[in-house]
């Protein structure tokens, strides 16, 4: 077992396939997402069995402090720590695969050039760019060589598919080298084409029908993001052939729980006089 996988995670299974390879059978895998920086919630989230759970740094307040500790968190419960990025920043990339991120979702890639720059990012020369330091995912400076070798092997990057441009080049740029996987951004899409919001617009629905066929077709694992807790939904896009579907968001889950169940209480209280 590598010092790097020692010093994250628990040893897995032999029979248990990392995300990376997961993605690789184009099997499903089921996630969710942190935009709240307490470590508790990660642990939680992590216990509960999630295929991989990505730490939101481009919608929330979340700190680069609070993402390690956040990462750390997954990593020790036996989870997969990913992280949706503000940008496809090399800068940003390199400190959260530093702090032992398993990979990055990537924002706004809207072209083969986006794609090849964010795969780039992750992995170091020759195969990318990536400056090399010593932090905690590099055991902190004790287990190089041992992260390189696991880099090569597990390093997952998801490709968001939020823009007209996107669906567009959407054949080169899932077919980039790197590239595991993608996940559709509905509202920055719909945004794009001019309807913010609107998914029953035609022009939405028929960049989601290119999106799932020309996926299929490269045999290249994606999905959306199911915001609210709604499993009928999942269900619903894992029917059409989605295989990479994030199931809501730690804040929006809290939220649904605590409005149903306050209103079931209180749905037994005797009526006001």
């Amino acid at each position: 077992m590598l010092a790097f996988a020692v010093a994250t995670r628990p040893a897995m299974p032999a029979t248990t396939l990392s995300l990376k390879h997961k993605l690789a059978a184009n099997q499903v895998t089921i996630g969710s997402w942190i935009t709240l920086a307490h470590p508790g919630i990660a642990e939680i989230m992590t216990r509960a069995g999630f295929d991989w759970l990505t730490i939101d740094l481009e919608h929330s307040v979340i700190t680069i402090r609070e993402a390690e500790e956040l990462i750390r968190v997954i990593a020790l419960g036996g989870g997969t720590p990913l992280a949706r990025l503000t940008s496809n920043d090399a800068d940003q990339i390199k400190r959260v695969m530093d702090a032992g991120a398993h990979g990055v979702i990537v924002p706004m890639v809207n072209s083969k050039a986006d794609a090849e720059r964010a795969v780039a990012s992750v992995y170091y020369p020759p195969r990318g760019r990536r400056g090399a330091g010593l932090a905690r995912a590099q055991g902190y400076g004790a287990s190089f060589a041992d992260y390189r070798a696991w880099l090569e092997r597990e390093a997952v990057v998801i490709v968001m598919i939020e823009h007209v441009e996107a669906v567009r080049n959407l054949e080169e740029i899932l077919t980039t080298d790197g590239v595991d996987g993608f996940i559709v951004g509905p509202y920055d899409l719909s945004a794009s084409l001019g309807r913010p919001g609107d998914f029953g617009d035609p022009a939405h629905a028929a960049a989601i029908e290119r999106i799932r066929t020309v996926s299929q077709a490269l045999q290249k694992p994606g999905g959306l993001h199911v915001v609210e807790p709604t499993p009928d939904q999942v269900r619903k896009y894992l029917a059409e052939g989605f295989k990479f579907l994030a199931y809501s968001i730690d804040q929006r889950m809290l939220d649904v729980a605590a409005r149903s169940g306050l209103a079931a209480c209180r749905a037994t209280l005797p009526p006001k006089s």
